[in-house]
């Protein structure tokens, strides 16, 4: 699946089609048993997409994630880097993240500027990502770690602003995250008017704990819903998300 990652995301938007993403966190992989078990459960509840990375990754196993990842499953396996030091040539893509919902230089361009040469020579597809953070009402371990202030949950003009500029810019991919752990999801309003302000596809994550919430968010305009602390707490939330999606993609043939 090499080189079409973006493409199937393009592809998916145009006709409509909806995606689910599994966030697999090596620092909350205790053994490769219990990542075998969360892999089965994944696909047998029909997930698109594994992303795997964190804000603060501890543990050494990361490539292990990755590897167990490619041998168990034919599905793409998406890098999602808190820093360079987040890298691994065996995935399919990596989200080539840029913060533009802040000013810390560092997550604009400069982790990007040491992570360039690596990623030349690997055979990653790289996808320029806007990221944007949103409040999610408690302070997320990305907003610590990028040392930056998420977008008020309230001021959805400056979020479809920042789209938009960040589509003028070249990036291909916006995302709007409310962080791992969030109190509370994106709003609909927010998501409905980033999506309506860019032509990119849109990726929403965080705070979406519950059928309802990923139906609110997919209904908005989000292209594809990443799931990940919420599964960890409810393992039942990814077969009803992913039933969802399912149920709205099988209408779309049906018409």
């Amino acid at each position: 699946m090499k080189g079409n990652f973006y493409e199937s995301l393009r592809a998916n938007k145009r006709a409509g089609k909806k995606s689910v993403a599994l966030l697999i966190d090596p620092d909350k992989i205790h053994d490769m048993v219990q990542l075998q078990r969360l892999i089965n459960h994944a696909l047998e509840s029909r997930v698109d997409y594994f992303f795997v990375g964190g804000s603060l990754i501890t543990d050494s196993n990361f490539s292990q994630v990755v590897q167990l990842l490619k041998q168990s499953s034919e599905l793409p396996v998406i890098l999602f880097p808190g820093s360079n030091m987040h890298l691994d040539p065996s995935a399919d893509a990596i989200l080539f993240l840029s913060l533009i919902s802040g000013r810390n230089p560092e997550l604009l361009i400069g982790q990007h500027v040491l992570a360039a040469p690596i990623l030349r020579k690997s055979k990653l597809e790289v996808v320029s990502t806007g990221y944007i953070l949103i409040d999610a009402g408690n302070h997320t371990t990305v907003s610590y770690m990028s040392n930056t202030q998420p977008i008020p949950h309230d001021k959805v003009s400056v979020a479809a602003c920042t789209a938009m500029a960040g589509e003028m810019l070249g990036l291909k991919l916006m995302y709007l995250d409310a962080g791992s752990g969030a109190d509370r999801p994106v709003s609909p309003r927010m998501i409905s008017a980033v999506g309506k302000s860019i032509d990119t596809p849109l990726i929403v994550g965080g705070g979406i704990n519950n059928g309802h919430k990923a139906k609110d968010a997919l209904e908005a305009g989000a292209d594809l819903l990443v799931l990940g602390n919420g599964v960890e707490k409810n393992p039942g939330l990814l077969t009803e998300v992913c039933d969802i999606v399912y149920a709205h993609n099988r209408t779309l043939n049906v018409h």
